[in-house]
């Protein structure tokens, strides 16, 4: 890069990601141990009559009846009895001689939190993450499933932690590598995560792979003022954008858009955005449009990728809204998350669809009282809101609670174990991925 920014990966991923084994640092605890089943001991005589008479329950005096379960063909039902023998010895030389190709395409069908777990067996897998067959392997792979990050500072050490939303369990991930300036947590995008912040007066954007601890700082923008950032990744091109538009308070309404292109690794002027009156500095990204709030004049303000271009929608906020955010689900889908009523008694949380041919927003959902009762106990209280792939997360500042809407099963669920330690909290969801590259 020719006066691009810093560029580090601080240190080499198997030294700085120790911290990720999560018990691999004994030689006891590295690798978790094999529970058999339990087994009977005997059998009770539990016979009214205790020991002086007991029933005969030889197998010859009993009547088999042979069954199978239903919607088993004959070769399934016919292993569905035998017996599983957990403890049964593998030959050692001949697991060792497994083709190195196999081995990569089974570890990268594990979770990308397993790997590191798993690391600690050999020399061999310890290097793994360094492997382009492993690597290739992993890009071909489903993706692990959403998962959730959350990241704050700790007496300025940076703090992070993830909860897979499939494997239902919180890892820690060490953000130590991250330079101190890094401050705002800008969102997350196949892989990659994007961090801005200011480093004395100069306000500068790094994307980073939490998983194998590399970053860059990118160029400055043309216009060096804190912006409202967005990052979205084409996972076909293997590239990604970073698209800054108006000032981050609203003051400037004169700087033009301009995007970050990580194939060019450069910034490029668009089309000045006309000025509005932000209803809220949180945006959202689906089907190459990019959408913010207005307040003067009401509606959405959007933004076009392709063209580079704004233009306004004329969709009215519900009545008594109190607050809003936008949320991009799957496709062209397009999600409205609010406070609904003016006093705390009859306040509820609602998710409205925007309608993209009558430009009106649908109510298609909304929290249990139950659940807004114990998330937001006042009515001043404070919550953010993020989503993915149909999946919208509410978090409470002062609760340290977390809660998931899934918009395709309309299912209320919390998530256990919240790690929003902290009151300052940035959280968005994130897709894991060993094959995601800062370049």
């Amino acid at each position: 890069m020719d006066g691009a920014g810093a560029s580090s990966e601080s240190g080499s991923a198997a030294s700085s990601l120790k911290s990720m084994e999560n018990g691999c640092s004994g030689k006891d605890d590295g690798c978790p141990k094999q529970v058999s089943p339990l087994r009977g001991g005997g059998s009770r005589n539990t016979s009214p009559l205790g020991c002086v008479r007991s029933r005969n329950t030889s197998p010859s005096r009993q009547k088999v009846v042979k069954t199978k379960p239903r919607g088993l063909d004959e070769e399934t039902a016919s292993t569905f009895g035998k017996a599983i023998h957990p403890d049964v010895q593998m030959e050692d030389n001949i697991w060792a001689m497994l083709p190195e190709d196999l081995l990569n395409e089974i570890l990268a069908r594990v979770p990308p939190f397993m790997i590191f777990r798993l690391r600690c067996v050999c020399k061999r897998w310890n290097t793994i993450l360094q492997d382009r067959s492993f690597l290739k392997f992993h890009s071909q792979v489903p993706s692990h499933g959403p998962c959730l990050l959350t990241f704050w500072k700790n007496s300025q050490t940076p703090q992070c932690s993830v909860f897979s939303l499939p494997l239902k369990t919180w890892y820690r991930i060490p953000f130590t590598f991250l330079p101190q300036w890094a401050f705002w947590l800008v969102g997350s995008s196949a892989g990659l995560v994007c961090f801005s912040g200011l480093d004395g007066l100069s306000f500068k954007t790094l994307v980073c792979n939490p998983l194998t601890q590399t970053w860059r700082t990118l160029p400055s923008m043309h216009y060096n003022q804190q912006r409202q950032l967005i990052m979205v990744v084409d996972k076909k091109d293997r590239s990604f954008k970073i698209i800054a538009t108006s000032d981050i308070y609203g003051d400037n309404k004169s700087l033009p858009t301009e995007v970050y292109d990580s194939k060019l690794n450069s910034w490029s002027i668009h089309q000045i955005m006309p000025a509005v009156n932000l209803c809220s500095s949180k945006m959202a990204y689906c089907d190459s449009r990019l959408y913010l709030e207005t307040l003067s004049p009401l509606g959405l303000m959007m933004y076009r990728l392709d063209t580079g271009y704004w233009e306004h929608i004329p969709a009215k906020f519900p009545r008594s809204l109190l607050d809003g955010y936008l949320v991009a689900g799957t496709q062209k889908r397009l999600f409205l998350v609010g406070r609904i009523g003016l006093y705390s008694t009859l306040q509820s949380m609602r998710i409205w669809e925007l309608d993209h041919t009558k430009f009106i927003w649908v109510e298609i959902s909304r929290m249990p009282p139950k659940y807004f009762r114990s998330l937001l106990r006042l009515s001043a209280e404070r919550f953010e809101c993020s989503g993915q792939d149909n999946l919208i997360c509410f978090t409470s500042w002062n609760q340290g609670k977390g809660l998931l809407y899934d918009v395709d099963k309309k299912a209320w669920s919390w998530i256990a174990g919240c790690a929003l330690q902290s009151y300052n909290s940035q959280v968005c969801f994130y897709e894991p991925r060993f094959d995601a590259s800062i370049y």
